[in-house]
Parts: C-alpha cells; structure tokens; sequence
C-alpha cells in the first residue's frame, strides 16, 4: 500500500495535509473552507464527544440546543462581542419562496430580503441569554447548567482541515449563576475538565493559564485556556473557558431576585472545545508512519489480521481469531477481524499503520499450531510473539502501557522544548526554534502587540501555576512580575 505521505521534517504542513486525507479523517468539500468529515475521522470524533459528554454531565450539566440563525440586533447589544466576531459572520439577508398568489396554480418563484439580517451562528451567547431572560427569574432558577452539541460559522479566508474551517463542529457550555464566586468557580472547574481530558484521554499533556486581556474572548472579563505543543513546536489552543461577567445579563437585561430581596443581574460563563481537537491528536502524536491514536480515543483498538493459503487455512484461522475477538469484546475492547480476500496481508498492515490502530494481530495456521500469535503495537511499532492464551490479558496491559507511553512521549517533547529566556536576543533566537518560551512581559498591550508584529509569536497564556517571579519584560524592559508563555501558533 503506497501511502504517499511526505515526512514531517520534508515539510509538516503537507504532512498534515496528507496524513488526514490518506488515513480517511476528512477531505475538502464543494463549499469553499469546509469539510467533509469523513467515518473513520467522525468515529474518532465520536469517541472525544461521548467522553466530555459524560465528564459534563457526572458535574451536573444538561444538554440543550439553540437556533442557528441568530438576529443581527442580538449582536450589536454587547459592544465588544459584536466586534470580535464582525469579521467573520456568515450573514443571512434575502430569502427564496415559490407560491401561487393568484390561487390558480401559476407559480411564482420570488426572492425578498429579509426585515432583519440573520446572522448564522458564530458562538451563542447572544441568543442564548436573549432566551435565559424568560427562564430566570429568582435566585431559585439559578444556576443554569447547559451545554450545546452544534455547529458554527467563522468565515476564515485561511482554511485547515480540522484547525480552522468555515463551518466546524463543537460544544458549547453556557452558565448562569447567582453569584461572581460561583461563575468563577464554574469556569475554573470546565478548565480543569478539559485539561483531565486532554491529558488522561488524548494523551496530550497543557499548560493551563489565563488570557491576556489582548487575546480574551469577546465580551469575557476573563478567558482561561489550555494550551498544547506540537510536534513542529507550534502551540494550539485546545479549549478555552470564559468568565462573562454580568456583560450579557445586562445587555438582554437578565435580572433575578436574589435571596437579599434585591434585583440583581446574573453572572454568566460559557466555555468550549472544538473538532480542533482532531488536529491536535494528529499533530501531537503521529509519525512518518501514519497515524498514533491513543488507545482511549482510538475507534479501533485492536485489529487481527489473519495469514493464511487456501480457504481451509482461512477456517481454522477465523474460528481460532472470533474466540479472540468475543474475549476482547468481553472485556470492553474494540476490535476488528479483517478477513477481505482482496488485500494482502502486508496491504492491512500498512492500512492499520497509517490509521494508528494501536494493535495489531496476526495469525496463521503455523501460529494455531505453535499456540502462539503475533502483537505489534503502532506507538512504537514493536513485535512480540505471546501465547495465544494469555493474548487478551496481554492486550488489556499492552493498551494501557501504549497509552501512558504516548503522553510521556508527548509530555517529554514537551520538557525539551520549553525555555526560560531573559533577554531580546535570546528570544529572537528560542522563537525561530520553536516550542514554548517563558518570557517577562510588562503587562502592555502595545508591547504585546510589537512582539507579534516582530516575531509573529503570540502570548497564549498566562500560566496559572507559575507563581510570581520578579524581573523585567524582554522587550520594554520595564518591570514584569510573571513570566508568561510566548510561541508561534495555530
């Protein structure tokens, strides 16, 4: 199987670009900047859904949905929202209809603008706390814990499979609260539960921090994030959360009666991860090979290729291979038996590679014979020969194993390529290197800006667990009290 991918260090990007389209994740659509994703890539997206899903739920969220088309007046009534996403809205001005005004029959097809412009989704805040004003009334209503499963609209002129598309998937999370301690609590607790994910189920280990006011969300007070370093030594974004404030309670005039007796506005978060994150399990883990999934993630955990001459072979092969798979079913593993009579063996074995199934089998009739079956694992493309009867105990280890191994992989990459720098030059030098740096800012936006314009490196966060360490900005010179992480970004 000729796998046509270019190695990462020929040219990443186009590894990228090959590595989804060959592995069967996504592919370009007829609409200009969106995808089609394809099975294989929306099983994946599947298992990322289905986890957070239950993480959100076992802390007392509920899921709901919310219209797509949004009334372009929502937007202008939060002054910073409507600017942050002015650039990139999808707008919704004139509709089609097709009638018989005469009664007769005659059809006449008509095209009418619309009273007031929809504007197509971009995020929901404004038409999720236009309709909040009708459910809360009383601190008693309080809090809201939604999360929307949807689609969205960003119109980027710049697309990406998975990174960044005109139209991608996600999930929403959006909050109401009685109080600021409890809505900052809230979002502190969502970082937390994608930071748990990102690290226990895509083996992908974040730093996580708070936004300089410069990079917050529109209309937040406050924008917490994690962030993730990949193979190329760029950082992506990998979910963010948001403290609102009273912003959108007061711009749709969301007030509750609190237990003082007293009207006040509600306090509001939203918080949310997208199908970036498949860019970010490709990009954090896979190799010239193909794919690396972790286990956890993976649609197909184990795969059994079966060796064989004839169709007898085929037989004893199978029947001896559908024991293998009921055991593994049994015990909570996914598996594939791949028996197609149209590929060869060594075609599977580079198929499976390239889609990063963690392990592979395979077995012959000389295997039968002997009592013993082959284990290749994808992380590290490793061969052993086990006893077929303790194979499936093996396996249950061996998953276990190929998943703490991609986190430290990831997780020592990491290590390796985050630097301390104290000086200008020292930072010129680190950015062209790639990876996380740690630098003094004096706190501007002007120098974080200069910074950007310079080096095309941005602030992605401001490190909750750094601590306070007195010195002065790389660029300005003035007086800093944090460092912060600077790099190159997605």
């Amino acid at each position: 199987m000729a796998k046509e991918i270019v190695s990462r260090s020929e040219n990443y990007s186009q590894w990228y670009n090959d590595l989804v389209v060959k592995a069967d994740l996504a592919e370009n659509s007829a609409v200009r900047g969106c995808m089609v994703i394809k099975p294989y890539g929306y099983a994946i997206w599947e298992k990322i859904q289905a986890q957070l899903d239950k993480m959100f739920k076992d802390t007392g969220h509920v899921n709901a949905y919310f219209p797509l088309f949004i009334p372009k007046s929502f937007f202008s009534k939060e002054a910073s929202h409507v600017e942050g996403f002015a650039k990139e809205c999808a707008v919704v001005t004139h509709y089609r209809l097709k009638n018989s005004p005469d009664g007769k029959g005659v059809i006449v097809d008509e095209t009418a603008k619309l009273e007031e412009e929809l504007i197509v989704r971009p995020t929901s805040e404004t038409i999720i706390w236009n309709t909040y004003k009708g459910w809360i009334q009383s601190y008693r209503d309080l809090p809201i814990l939604i999360n929307q499963w949807a689609n969205v609209v960003r119109w980027e002129m710049r697309t990406r499979l998975f990174l960044r598309t005109a139209e991608f998937l996600w999930q929403e999370g959006h909050t109401a609260h009685a109080t600021s301690e409890e809505a900052i609590e809230e979002t502190k607790k969502m970082l937390d539960i994608y930071a748990e994910f990102a690290e226990n189920y895509m083996g992908i280990p974040v730093l996580k921090g708070r936004k300089s006011p410069n990079e917050r969300f529109a209309g937040a007070i406050d924008t917490y994030c994690i962030e993730a370093l990949m193979q190329d030594g760029k950082a992506l974004q990998a979910g963010t959360s948001h403290f609102l404030g009273q912003n959108f309670a007061k711009a749709f005039d969301v007030k509750f009666l609190n237990q003082e007796g007293k009207l006040d506005f509600v306090w509001a978060t939203s918080w949310g991860v997208s199908t970036r994150l498949m860019g970010a399990l490709i990009m954090a883990h896979s190799d010239d090979n193909g794919l690396v999934l972790p286990p956890k993630l993976a649609p197909i955990q184990v795969v059994i290729i079966p060796i064989y001459k004839g169709k007898e072979q085929l037989g004893d092969v199978a029947v001896k291979a559908e024991e293998i798979k009921k055991e593994l079913l049994k015990r909570g593993i996914s598996v594939k038996y791949d028996d197609r009579d149209t590929h060869k063996p060594g075609f599977k074995f580079a198929e499976y590679e390239l889609k990063g199934v963690p392990v592979r089998l395979a077995l012959g009739q000389r295997d039968i014979e002997n009592n013993t079956i082959e284990v290749a694992r994808r992380d590290t493309l490793e061969k052993v020969t086990v006893p077929i009867n303790d194979v499936v105990n093996y396996i249950a280890t061996l998953l276990d194993e190929i998943q703490e191994n991609i986190y430290k992989k990831a997780f020592d990459f990491r290590q390796k390529n985050t630097i301390e720098v104290n000086t200008w030059d020292q930072f010129l030098e680190a950015i062209e290197k790639g990876g996380f740096i740690a630098a003094h800012w004096d706190g501007t936006t002007e120098t974080e800006e200069k910074i950007k314009e310079l080096t095309k490196a941005t602030i992605r966060c401001i490190p909750l667990d750094s601590g306070f360490e007195k010195g002065n900005c790389v660029y300005s010179g003035k007086s800093s009290d944090q460092r912060v992480i600077f790099a190159r970004a997605y």
